[in-house]
């Protein structure tokens, strides 16, 4: 048995595979860092031009090409808004059930020959869609991003207990101050708070000076999602490593800093965060 390969449509199958994986690289925010709603008029943009170029297009599975690619824009489409909006099962179940209609109808459409786009009219949309694509890309370029600001305290206090007192080491847990994020934008924008560690400085205790750095509420427990003009304020916890032979109170002062290699004659806390992060005020 003889299998013959089509060398052309491989290529293209793989063209299609590429364009996925763009598509899923570009929600990823990673590279552009657009809004939540820029990203889905954008990709609803993507869905609609490569439709109208399947449409047009009269050579052989170049138009099932595009059309391949059109329908896996509007599915990172479905799946970006979902997601990102957090839908319920109602808004869900209404989103697939229109997405249905809609593919049910264009197929339709599309085997009927009613769908039959000239090149001018395509030409016009095409342009159309560029132009919504620069307005909400300028739009969102022009007003920012979100802002994160960190309020740390000049001290802390770690209580003791007896609990504390019969272990060899043991961390305690204390406050440290808030990192608050802030969208001036009117654009409902992703949010990751930035990363920190911490280590501890001026002490001789025999101890891993190195701690865990951990935000309250933790981030399952909130949206990773600010709407426009919005804020949220999140605390910073931490769990230092100390060595108590009695119950008690003890205070560290806290600093922020670039890195660990730094040395204090009291005991200090310092919290680094990672490059590009905000500063404490």
């Amino acid at each position: 048995m003889k299998l013959s390969l089509d060398g052309g449509k491989l290529l293209y199958a793989l063209g299609v595979l590429f364009a996925f994986a763009a598509l899923i690289y570009f929600v990823s925010d990673v590279v552009f860092g657009l809004s939540i709603p820029v990203t889905a008029v954008l990709l609803f943009v993507t869905f609609v031009g490569f439709l109208i170029a399947g449409l047009v297009i009269e050579r052989d599975v170049l138009d099932v090409v595009a059309l391949a690619i059109s329908g896996l824009s509007y599915v990172v489409f479905i799946g970006y808004v979902v997601t990102r909006y957090e839908l319920g099962e109602t808004g869900i179940f209404v989103l697939l059930a229109l997405s249905a209609g809609l593919f049910v109808g264009l197929g339709y459409g599309i085997r009927q020959q009613a769908l039959d786009v000239d090149r001018r009219t395509a030409g016009y949309a095409v342009v159309a869609l560029l132009a919504v694509s620069v307005l909400f890309v300028g739009a969102d370029l022009a007003t920012g991003d979100v802002e994160y600001t960190v309020t740390l305290q000049d001290e802390t206090t770690a209580t003791i207990t007896e609990e504390h007192t019969e272990r060899d080491r043991t961390r305690v847990s204390v406050d440290l101050g808030t990192v608050s994020a802030t969208n001036p934008t009117p654009f409902t924008r992703p949010v990751d708070m930035p990363s920190a560690r911490g280590c501890l400085s001026g002490t001789n205790e025999s101890v891993d000076d190195s701690f865990p750095i951990r935000y309250e509420p933790r981030s399952f427990e909130v949206a990773d999602r600010l709407g426009g003009g919005e804020e949220r304020t999140q605390t910073l916890t931490a769990e230092v490593p100390v060595v108590a032979e009695e119950p008690g109170e003890q205070t560290y002062a806290i600093e922020q800093a670039e890195s660990c290699d730094v040395s204090h004659d009291e005991p200090t806390l310092v919290i680094v965060f990672e490059p590009d992060s905000p500063t404490a005020v």
